[in-house]
């Protein structure tokens, strides 16, 4: 149990990180950790007419890969249809989509734009 705590309060902290990049970026972060039904967006940010899904990937090390190596094909296909619900949801409107995927090693964050 210890060791699963431990990983969702890594995954909390490299989330809070990557917020932090995109506000200081410009973005309002207008959702985090959304959740349905389908699964979980980590998250959304905004600015202006253009909206920002990004998936966050955070490790102490690159013995398994990269963080962004993590996000496959499935996955992609899996945030898109995600993205698509939060749009029907929420209240968010946007004209332009963009899904970034960001990496966080050792407290360095590393965003990866258009990603997919």
């Amino acid at each position: 149990m210890e060791r699963l705590a431990g990983r969702q309060e890594l995954a909390a902290q490299g989330e809070e990180a990557v917020a932090g990049w995109y506000r200081s970026s410009g973005y309002d972060v207008v959702a985090r950790n959304w959740r349905c039904r389908q699964g979980e967006l980590d998250l959304v940010a905004r600015r202006g007419d253009l909206i920002v899904f990004c998936e966050v990937k955070t490790r102490t090390s690159t013995v398994f890969g990269a963080p962004v190596e993590a996000v496959t094909r499935a996955k992609q296909a899996r945030l898109r249809r995600l993205a698509g619900r939060f749009l029907e949801l929420g209240p968010e409107h946007a004209r332009l989509v963009r899904f970034d995927v960001a990496s966080v090693l050792d407290g360095v964050v590393e965003v990866v734009e258009g990603a997919f």
